[in-house]
């Protein structure tokens, strides 16, 4: 890629643009986007060369290429188009391409888009548009392939080999009656089966389909679990609206991962990539959660204060503090990173809480015993064979284990439960509600043992 981006950017400015039309018509649409992004990520309105490089694609590759772009270097695009250049890219786009284009661009720019669009295809972008934006209904295109029941297998070829150009995918097609969907057939079916066949004899009737306003996430775990390229959405009266396809099912799956991740470690999710999100939206995106676990944390401060007769009477209780506090922010991490990803891949429901929890807590009684057993010796050995403070460390570290990995379990769950993303139960929150536990747990122990 990079040998690529640098013999391009050399012959532009040679001004060999006859040699770059020959490199470019043979590369990947995805590929020649992030050479546009790499040579022309800064300050791309000053140079001249982005637009020329844009305009030796061929109109093809240079509708995909634009559909690959951030959402900078096509509103920058849009905005030198001539309205001819603008109908072209817009004839070899697909529909959802050109909603999700529309979505991340201010209004005088979407209305330049909607002008040079045909009735029919504002009317689907409308359409689409409609629904509400973490739908599925928001994702899907309009372009697919639609046969009738009573058609012959090679009548459907004619229709296919007469429409498909045109559509985003003819490998699934979809048998439908008065718009309702009653079938579906893939081209592999049709290809083995013989010519004269009627469709309603070789459709597959046992139909998976989704609801127009079903979260986009569910959609993305069922291309994961049935392996879909397609999959059709219909409306309550199962007509059939649209498709959803397996790069728009992906697009969906790395941006809830996106989003869980920003959230498990405490940061507002956002669109943008890294270095296109400026330094202040950076700061505003991560403060608030940083505000809120620093105020928190003021519990941990107070618990420490109740238990200054303690320090005063064995003062080598204070350096255990951030190993007790480290060991069940830790447990607690691995217990919700694991569930929050079963909960993710709908593998662990509400419904299996107690089965879950009294996993974890097998899990924590082997984890806890290795880890007092080594932390407790270790003590007993540096520290002048000092036995109460060695169980004292062991038996805060059992409990600590315990109720971190107990709290890491449910927290999660019961955000589900609740309708909130469980993502925001992940690393920071519990961290802290942990290092309160743990603290509270220590100092007690510490209390008993020692008889303070």
């Amino acid at each position: 890629m990079k040998d690529l981006m640098n013999e391009i950017d050399r012959l532009l400015k040679e001004k060999r643009y006859f040699e770059v039309k020959s490199i470019v018509a043979q590369e990947n649409a995805a590929d020649l986007a992030a050479v546009f992004d790499d040579l022309f990520a800064e300050n791309f309105e000053e140079k001249t060369e982005f637009m020329i490089l844009f305009r030796i694609l061929p109109k093809d590759i240079a509708a995909e290429t634009f559909a690959h772009m951030n959402t900078d270097m096509r509103r920058h695009l849009i905005g030198m188009f001539t309205d001819k250049e603008l109908r072209e890219i817009l004839d070899e786009s697909f529909i959802d391409d050109t909603v999700d284009l529309i979505e991340d661009l201010p209004a005088n720019v979407v209305s330049r888009i909607l002008k040079n669009s045909t009735t029919g295809e504002r009317k689907a972008i409308n359409e689409i548009l409609r629904y509400p934006r973490d739908s599925t209904g928001s994702i899907m295109t309009i372009e697919y392939v639609s046969l009738h029941k009573d058609m012959t297998v090679s009548e459907a070829f004619e229709k296919i080999r007469k429409v498909g150009v045109n559509k985003e995918t003819i490998y699934t097609c979809y048998v439908t009656e008065n718009r309702k969907l009653i079938g579906v057939i893939t081209v592999k079916d049709l290809f083995i089966a013989e010519e004269d066949n009627k469709i309603s004899d070789i459709m597959e009737t046992n139909i998976i389909s989704v609801d127009t306003h079903e979260d986009k996430e569910v959609v993305g775990n069922m291309f994961r679990k049935y392996n879909f390229l397609a999959l059709p959405v219909v409306d309550k009266d199962n007509r059939l609206v649209g498709i959803v396809t397996f790069d728009d099912a992906m697009d969906v799956i790395q941006e809830e991962t996106t989003e869980d991740f920003s959230k498990m470690a405490a940061i507002s999710p956002s669109e943008e990539s890294y270095f296109r999100t400026g330094i202040f939206k950076h700061a505003r995106g991560r403060i608030v959660w940083l505000l809120i676990l620093m105020i928190s944390a003021t519990v941990t401060q107070l618990i420490t204060d109740n238990y200054t007769s303690a320090f005063a009477a064995v003062p080598l209780l204070v350096s255990f503090m951030p190993m007790i506090m480290d060991t069940g922010g830790n447990c607690g991490s691995q217990s919700s990173t694991l569930i929050i990803r079963g909960i993710a891949l709908d593998e662990i429901h509400f419904s299996d809480f107690f089965k879950v929890v009294f996993k974890e807590f097998r899990i924590s009684i082997i984890v806890c015993s290795v880890l007092a057993v080594v932390n407790g010796l270790r003590v007993y050995l540096m520290y002048e064979h000092n036995l109460l403070l060695a169980m004292t460390i062991s038996l805060s570290i059992i409990a600590t284990v315990i109720i971190s990995k107990m709290i890491g379990a449910m927290l999660p769950m019961l955000a589900k439960k609740v309708r909130l993303d469980p993502a925001t139960m992940a690393t920071p929150l519990i961290t802290t509600i942990v290092d309160c536990c743990s603290l509270f747990i220590y100092f007690n122990i510490a209390i008993f043992v020692f008889k303070i």
